[in-house]
């Protein structure tokens, strides 16, 4: 994880209440776990911003070793690691 890669990571994860790093979009997900937290942040009518990890390998791996967290999708929350579909739920 690079510091600029950090610093970029940490910028958009400030920038809003809630991000979501996910495999597609919150229009188009592209995988079922990043489905269900987009669903459950929607039913809950909570504004989130979302980034599409399969566009960028570098973000993708990056993010994994600053959340120390393997899988996505990984949801933020106030600038917090909050955890993945399974915590989610």
């Amino acid at each position: 994880l690079t510091p600029e890669l950090k610093a970029s990571l940490e910028k958009f994860i400030t920038s809003t209440k809630v991000v979501l790093f996910m495999k597609g979009t919150k229009d188009f997900p592209q995988c079922g776990f990043s489905n269900t937290v987009v669903q459950i942040l929607k039913s809950l009518n909570v504004p989130f911003e979302t980034f599409n990890i399969l566009e960028n390998e570098t973000l993708r791996q990056g993010l994994k070793e600053y959340s120390n967290w393997p899988t996505f999708p990984q949801l933020y929350i106030d600038g917090e690691f909050f955890g993945g579909c399974d915590i989610t739920i």
